[in-house]
């Protein structure tokens, strides 16, 4: 029995969006203006979920590689903004670690707080630094379920050496949720594990 193959490609629309990826962003805000305005993109082009995420090089503080959210336009669940950055920037890099020897130290920034899943995903990618927008509970409150996560769910990458910023421009990335809502998107994993 043959399997399809199968591929997940960022929309078209990313590669134009993002200024110049030699482009260095220097402060962890300038970072999250990014990926916020990827989210708020990908939700007025209808190409997915209020998500976005990148990875970021922290010592030239210059883009490697960038995310959405494509659970609902892909159909696949998996489909989450920071697999798909941390997916992209491995490709990019050639590496699946990345923060093996020799590579430099690398940031994954994300419009909202990671869920169960990509939690795992960002613990066991290789990056060093993690910066987040909206909270969980923010996420929770437009009817995203978060899945299972500690309570100091951040403590955990700490002890793993990934350094974790919370709550940078939590509004901007919070009103994306909302925008998201208001405009009838589809909360796609609502059922909390009911049927």
């Amino acid at each position: 029995m043959r399997f399809p193959i199968t591929t997940l490609r960022l929309p078209e629309w990313v590669g134009g969006f993002l200024p110049t990826p030699k482009m260095p962003y220097p402060t962890v805000e300038d970072r999250m203006e990014i990926v916020v305005g990827l989210a708020r993109e990908n939700v007025e082009r209808g190409t997915g979920g209020p998500f976005g995420a990148a990875i970021f090089d922290l010592e030239t503080t210059r883009l490697v590689a960038p995310g959405v959210n494509l659970v609902v336009t892909s159909g696949l669940s998996v489909a989450h903004a920071e697999v798909l950055a941390i997916s992209t920037a491995q490709n990019v890099l050639e590496r699946f670690d990345l923060g093996g020897e020799g590579m430099p130290r690398l940031e994954l920034v994300t419009s909202a707080e990671p869920c169960a899943m990509c939690s795992g995903a960002a613990l066991w990618s290789g990056v060093r630094g993690l910066a987040c927008g909206a909270r969980d509970e923010d996420a929770r409150a437009v009817g995203f379920d978060e899945g299972p996560k500690a309570p100091h769910w951040d403590r955990y990458f700490e002890e793993r050496g990934i350094n974790v910023v919370r709550d940078v421009l939590r509004d901007e990335a919070t009103a994306v949720l909302n925008q998201y809502v208001e405009r009838g998107g589809e909360i796609y994993n609502a059922r909390r594990g009911g049927s």
